[in-house]
């Protein structure tokens, strides 16, 4: 994975990520041609805008104090695990969340945060 400015990284077949801060966790949209869903892109990795908006849906992972996995996901009264939602726009590089995101950024608009681990290193 390589760095594609301060705020995201390029994979393979055409994916960029970035780092979500309301999940803790790093989002992958497809952009350009290929097979499956596409997004739109600005071509700005210091002011990203994608569209339409961006849905990840998932389990909520327990973590322990440092951040990481404990290998459980977080379960309701009934135990089965909770269901994970993330929804939201990215426009010149702020994170609009949806009030269905089940974090607790749902509702708010936040600066796209700088990628774990960035070096000063791009492509």
């Amino acid at each position: 994975m390589a760095a594609l400015g301060k705020f995201l990284r390029r994979g393979q077949f055409g994916l960029l990520l970035f780092f979500c801060p309301g999940c803790k966790t790093a989002h992958q949209v497809s952009v350009g041609e290929g097979p499956g869903p596409r997004w739109q892109f600005n071509g700005n990795a210091e002011a990203p805008t994608f569209a339409p908006s961006i849905l990840c849906t998932g389990t909520q992972i327990e973590r322990d104090d440092g951040g990481k996995w404990t290998g459980e996901w977080l379960r309701g009264p009934d135990g089965q695990p909770l269901k994970s939602i993330c929804h939201s726009f990215m426009t010149d590089g702020r994170i609009q969340f949806l009030g269905d995101c089940t974090h607790a950024l749902a509702g708010q608009t936040v600066d796209l945060p700088i990628f774990p681990g960035y070096r000063g290193e791009t492509l």
